[in-house]
Parts: structure tokens; sequence; C-alpha cells
């Protein structure tokens, strides 16, 4: 009998698993000229798939384990699109696959979004032209198309008139708390919105001497900012990365001292994009220039997950190179980087670290900290940890020796 109900168990399990998975609907967007975005909604079930490209004509193939199309016309693409066309036939009885006759070669990723409150599970095709530097300034049109910037804040700039309509890459420099809210305080009195003002304005300094980048200020004097506008004068300055800059403090044990450096945690992620879609009505300009109030749920899901996936992976590039840096200034509090929920760090669009200087709550380090020679030393590995990652990591530079990218 226990064999007997071992077996039925097995048999139950079997023909679960082999439930077909089923294709409700197919989407096709034209966000940028060079690039075409997929998204396949499914009944619920995850999918396996595999995709390739075949030259002699140039095709997509998708195919997807234990799939059935429900629905009997493909979509059209669009006139613009990558895709000529797409078809899709039975393979090996119960697999579907589908081909893509494309106009050019393309290169491709692919990932799956869990189900929602709305949908199922989604498969995400990203379909790119190999032009990768057509590609790059596509992006750049739509990740960096945003809102000019507001009078009122100091900009560390430099004449530039030799850029024929390409600009600077920006730096969006936050110094932590001021005015009515001072920070952490040390045992000498020293404030913590004093010294970050301070360090803030030496990286400027070492960011605007350097060509093709320039520094924005979120604030430049003693007086308060609330967080998310600095999040919004970071995007109104169209900046491409966006740090900011505190000292630590931890009363309970005075010994405790290092540097740290901070990036938004998957936690922290989720919950502003919960609170952008909730808001999309009224929003514009949330993700690079895009605004999500005329799409529908589906396709604002979408692209807000892809710009947060791409600004995260740039978030971790920055930090880690950041931290690296600082190893060789002084002593570093955690030789990893560190993920929490702070809003200055929750921008969609824009790359952004936090940087704990040090603890101010250390007698050693709060002397240190108030020692202009020391905090150049600061400034100058978070700058140099800047400078690395554009070198090396930012995808859409066009060259690290004049550092302008298009409009």
């Amino acid at each position: 009998m226990r064999l007997l109900i071992l077996l039925l168990s097995f048999v139950l399990s079997f023909s679960c698993l082999a439930k077909p998975v089923y294709l409700l609907d197919i989407r096709v967007f034209q966000p940028t000229t060079h690039k075409t975005r997929l998204v396949l909604l499914f009944d619920g079930v995850p999918v396996t798939h595999n995709i390739f490209t075949l030259k002699n004509p140039y095709r997509l193939v998708i195919d997807l384990k234990n799939t059935r199309l429900n629905q009997k016309t493909l979509p059209l693409p669009p006139d613009k699109s990558l895709v000529k066309k797409i078809r899709s036939a039975r393979r090996h009885k119960k697999d579907l696959r589908m081909v893509l006759d494309l106009k050019v070669p393309v290169r491709t990723k692919s990932f799956l979004l869990k189900p929602d409150s709305l949908n199922g599970y989604r498969l995400v095709i990203e379909i790119n032209t190999l032009n990768t530097k057509s590609s790059s300034a596509g992006n750049r049109v739509l990740m960096s198309a945003k809102m000019k910037a507001s009078s009122g804040q100091r900009v560390v700039t430099k004449p530039n008139p030799t850029n024929h309509g390409k600009r600077d890459v920006v730096i969006a420099i936050d110094a932590g708390h001021g005015g009515i809210d001072p920070g952490a305080t040390g045992k000498r009195g020293t404030k913590e919105k004093n010294i970050v003002l301070a360090l803030a304005k030496e990286l400027a300094t070492l960011i605007a001497k350097k060509r093709g980048m320039r520094a924005v200020l979120i604030r430049n004097g003693d007086y308060f900012v609330k967080l998310r506008k600095r999040i919004e004068l970071a995007r109104q300055y169209q900046a491409d990365l966006f740090v900011s800059l505190h000292a630590d403090a931890y009363p309970d044990d005075t010994r405790v001292q290092g540097s740290s450096v901070y990036m938004l945690s998957p936690d922290g992620a989720n919950s502003e994009m919960a609170k952008w879609l909730a808001e999309k009505e009224n929003a514009a300009d949330l993700i690079g220039g895009v605004s999500l109030s005329d799409k529908d749920d589906l396709l604002a899901q979408v692209l807000l997950d892809l710009s947060i996936r791409s600004t995260l992976e740039a978030s971790t590039h920055v930090a880690q190179s950041v931290l690296k840096q600082l190893k060789k200034v002084g002593r570093v509090h955690t030789p990893k980087v560190q993920r929490a929920y702070f809003i200055v760090l929750s921008s969609p669009d824009i790359p952004s670290i936090l940087v704990e200087t040090g603890f101010i709550s250390n007698l050693k380090e709060e002397q240190k900290l108030r020692q202009p020679e020391y905090r150049f030393r600061i400034a100058k590995g978070i700058f140099e940890g800047i400078c690395e990652y554009f070198a090396n990591y930012a995808s859409w530079k066009t060259s690290w020796d004049t550092l302008l990218v298009h409009r």
C-alpha cells in the first residue's frame, strides 16, 4: 500500500509538471530607434526559454518549453522596429518556437518578471542593434532627456565651447543634512552638516578640473533640503550620478570608526517601484524623460523595472569602485558595499551611492574630519572611484578621453 501511495504521488506530481504553459499575449514596444522590446505574458506558470540568433537572413529564435500559444494571430511589429515579422510553430509536439525576422543583426538579453497583482509571469526580451555607438546614443536620449535645471543652486563647472551638441558627464553631490538638521555631532562639537558640505565642495572642485565632467551641489550652504527634493534637483540637473555624503555616528561605542559606502537595497527598490507606479497618473519624467502617465500598467511596470535594474547595476559598480579607493585612504568600517533603504538613493534612473566618510562619534576620526588635508584625501578617493566607474563600467560612454555623451 505504501508503495502504491508513493507511485500515485509520483504520477500526480509528473502530471502537474507536464501541465502546459499558455502564452496569453505578446506585446512589442519600440523605446528607441535602435531597440525593440518584447513582453510575453504567461498564465502564471514560469517558463523555460532559450534564445539564439541566425544569419542569412537575420533571425531571432525563441524556444519556449512546454508552451502553447493562446492566440491565433501574432502582433505586427511597429514600422520602425528592428523586427520585420513574428511567426511561430510547434516544436517537439509540446514546445513552442517563435521566429522573429530581423532587419539588421542584433544582440539580445532576456529576463523573467515574477507575477504581481495584475499579471502572471512575464518574459522580457531586449533586442538591440550591434551598432553600439548608435545604440548608446539612443539610450542616452532616453535616459538623459530630462527637465532643464531650475535656478538657485550652485553649479561647479567650466566653459567648454567645443562640445558641438554634446554635454559633460554630470555628478550631483549631496551634502547630507543642513540648516535645522545638523546631523550627528562629535564630542568636540563638530557638526556633520558642516563637515560634509566642506567635503562636497572639495569633491566638486576636483570634478570641475576633469575634462568632460562637471559637478552640481544639491546644497551649497547651511540650509535644509527635503530628501525627495534632493532627487528632484539631481534629475533637473540631468545628473548621470548621485553621490550623497555623510559622517556616521555610534554613541554607544565611540571606538567604532571607518568609512562605508551604501547603495539602495532590493527591498527599497521594490518599495520605490510601487510608489512610482502608484503615482504614475500624476507624474512625468519618471525614467529619464519618459512619462509613465500615458502607459498601460504592464508597460509602465516593465519600463520602470528595466530602469531600476539598470540603475542598481550601475550603482553597484560605482559603489565598489569608490569603496576600493577609500580603502587606500584609511580604515573602512565594512569591507563590502552595504545596502539600505535610504530615500536619497531611490532614484529609478540615476545611479546613486551614499558615502559615510567616517564616525564623527569617534574622537580621533572627528579630529581627522576637521582637517582640510584629510577631507581632501577622502574627496580624492571618491573622485578616483567615480573616474574608475566611468572608465570601466559606464556602458553608454563614448570615450574616456573626452567623457562626453550625446544629449
